[in-house]
């Protein structure tokens, strides 16, 4: 019989690496000392400080930071606002209902409206306020409301402190070389997925490394986010880090375009493959300079001035080249700034998010509903651990409206509550009641708590019921001050914490989230109705906004398993944006002709056309595209050197417009009349 899983090496404790060891050690060590710290200020639950500490434990330095300004002003929010509705309402249930119901309901909205500490801090305010005021239904006194709502934000608040001396104590991985190391990774991806789009063939890993791309983008914001709160010197780089974002997006929409004219272009020249691999290469060497793209660039210069379509990819390919470089240049300046050491790059806004507002008010309705509903059997029935369980029901509600599977995180916290109601149990009524000594007990938790840690970062696939674990045992061993050991009342808690999480279940299975089909439906109407905004003469979002915009939509849907819903919504976020481009290169494109100048109006007057809020026009498609290709061989036969630039911005549009075409075969018929 073969005992291997008793070596030391295989336990929890020998497999983890020294930075799971800090993490470990830095998160139990903080919940642990919260506990005492709440028991040595007397507070009346030091279970919440125990429950604070483990809530902000982040791996990183300005994730611990920001989630704890979060905490903080969403308890104050919470507890402001239940000691107003509790002060107010206690003496009729049914008002007090309605009005915890639609704060609930309000925190829900704003908490998916929004995102980062806005979001966050919301969700802590709906229920933090629902902790407060269901635990004082049987006060009779005001003042005591003022207490108890006074106690469990000093008991967050403490949870938090000993969060932030631990990170202090046992820092974690600088969120400044996360970034920077994640932004140089970024740049040199950007060449593989150069590399890969700019082949003829069409495969699905096109796709995928498309949305990759746009994901891990959009991932190094929220990096960005938390280097700012990390180190001064990262809130004065701000600026470029935000610029250099941008310039990726940029990127990945220039790598886009460049694929649809390689695409239509039907005679590339013989040696372009070979001179792409050399341009790779030579972009990939750590000193390149304009000097030497250029005698690269200079092998595949079209000679022939009457070809439009070979100087408009030239010319494209110009532009990535030196956006590229610029990118490079930028990123080696922070890279090797000082920590007094300033950067003027130009302006840009920061990344634009989409809200679904619809989504947002269906997850508050369905807060609301369920709050009622749970207030309504609790007044029925009397029951002394109702407000346990409503607790439990404002928690789920708020705090899983927002997941891409609320189901499956609901039945992930269904198992930590059966497996916590068990455990604590022994551990409270074998274990804690025969303790007199808190440090004895923090002897005991500490090692627990360590090993929970390690089996949480060493198991991703249950990493999320080992955070429920973690998070929710406090509230499981009840630990009261002076201390309490009732058996009835921790199994009528126990099954009314387990009942709430279930009636939320219920809620989300009867008021099921919008379908990707839906979501992806409502994203393609407002990334037509942005980009029929950007045909107008004045747009509300400028360029680079409009395009961190259409990302963001596009990456609303990464995790969906309906791949038709994501292959359209990607479809549409590619076509749009690429049209976009151009559109503002028209718009920037000054001419003494005036010819020329009805020209360029006629080809965004063809845009408008083709496009509606509803879907496209392909009447209209297929007369536009005629009209574009029409234009662009005469415009190649003017002696102006202008006009022929023109011809091939003309011949790009007609490029990006042609991928509408796809939606008109027989086989896609339905899908498009799902989709549009």
């Amino acid at each position: 019989m073969k005992l291997s899983w008793l070596e030391w090496k295989q336990s929890p404790w020998g497999k983890a690496t020294s930075g799971q060891w800090r993490y470990a050690l830095r998160n139990s060590i903080a919940m642990c000392l919260a506990l005492w710290v709440a028991f040595a200020l007397q507070l009346d639950e030091p279970t919440w400080a125990l429950t604070s500490a483990a809530v902000v434990s982040f791996p990183t330095v300005g994730g611990v930071i920001s989630k704890s300004i979060g905490r903080v002003i969403g308890s104050l929010m919470g507890a402001a606002a239940s000691i107003i509705i509790a002060g107010h309402c206690l003496n009729d249930p049914w008002l007090f209902t309605l009005f915890i119901a639609s704060w609930l309901a309000l925190c829900t909205f704003i908490s998916n409206h929004y995102q980062n500490n806005v979001s966050y801090a919301f969700a802590l305010a709906g229920y933090t306020a629902a902790i407060i005021a269901f635990s004082t239904v049987d006060v009779t006194d005001t003042q005591q409301i003022w207490d108890i709502a006074q106690a469990r934000v000093c008991e967050v608040i403490t949870g938090i402190l000993c969060g932030g001396l631990m990170m202090m104590i046992l820092p974690s991985t600088s969120d400044g070389s996360a970034l920077l190391t994640s932004l140089r990774t970024m740049h040199i991806r950007l060449l593989e997925h150069a590399e890969l789009l700019w082949q003829p063939e069409i495969s699905h890993r096109i796709r995928v490394s498309h949305e990759g791309v746009i994901g891990q983008v959009l991932t190094m914001n929220v990096l960005r986010i938390q280097a700012f709160w990390s180190h001064y010197r990262l809130r004065r780089q701000n600026n470029i880090l935000n610029f250099l974002l941008h310039q990726h997006l940029t990127l990945t929409s220039v790598i886009s375009s460049l694929r649809r004219m390689l695409l239509n272009w039907p005679n590339p020249p013989e040696n372009l493959p070979d001179i792409l691999k050399v341009l790779f290469a030579e972009l990939r060497q750590p000193n390149t300079n304009k000097y030497q793209l250029a005698k690269i660039l200079q092998k595949i210069a079209p000679h022939d001035d009457g070809d439009y379509r070979h100087r408009a990819f030239w010319l494209r390919l110009r532009h990535f080249c030196w956006l590229y470089l610029q990118s490079d240049r930028w990123l080696k300046r922070v890279e090797n700034a000082s920590p007094v050491s300033e950067f003027n790059p130009p302006k840009v806004a920061k990344l634009a998010r989409h809200t679904d507002t619809y989504e947002a008010a269906y997850n508050g309705l369905r807060t609301f509903l369920c709050i009622v509903l749970g207030c309504a059997y609790w007044i029925n029935t009397q029951w002394d651990a109702g407000s346990a369980g409503l607790t439990l029901v404002a928690i789920s509600c708020v705090l899983y409206s927002s997941t891409p599977s609320p189901i499956n995180s609901i039945t992930t916290l269904l198992k930590a509550m059966t497996v916590l109601s068990i455990t604590a149990f022994i551990v409270k009524f074998g274990l804690l009641i025969q303790i007199s000594d808190l440090w004895v007990f923090l002897c005991f938790l500490l090692p627990v708590l360590i090993t929970m840690q390690m089996l949480k970062l060493q198991n991703p696939r249950n990493a999320a019921l080992w955070g429920q674990l973690i998070v929710f045992m406090g509230s499981f061993l009840s630990l009261t001050n002076p201390p309490v050991y009732d058996y009835q009342t921790f199994i009528n808690d126990s099954l009314a914490k387990i009942a709430g999480v279930l009636l939320a279940g219920l809620a989300f299975q009867i008021l099921r989230p919008s379908s990707d089909l839906r979501k992806s439906r409502r994203l393609i109407r407002a990334l037509r109705r942005d980009f029929i905004d950007q045909l107008s003469r004045k747009p509300q979002l400028s360029q680079t906004r409009f395009e961190s915009l259409i990302y963001h939509r596009i990456s609303q849907l990464n995790q969906s398993q309906d791949q038709l819903s994501r292959t359209w919504l990607l479809h549409w976020g590619v076509v749009l944006l690429n049209c976009s481009h151009i559109v503002w290169q028209l718009r920037e494109w000054q001419t003494r002709s005036d010819p020329q100048s009805v020209v360029r109006d006629v080809c965004i007057h063809c845009l408008k056309g083709i496009m509606t809020e509803r879907g496209v026009s392909h009447q209209n498609l297929d007369a536009s595209l005629q009209e574009l290709q029409r234009m662009s061989d005469i415009l190649a036969r003017h002696p102006d050197q202008a006009a022929r630039d023109l011809a091939g911005v003309i011949w790009r549009l007609y490029c990006s417009l042609s991928q509408l075409q796809q939606a008109i075969s027989v086989d896609d018929s339905v899908v498009v009349n799902k989709v549009s």
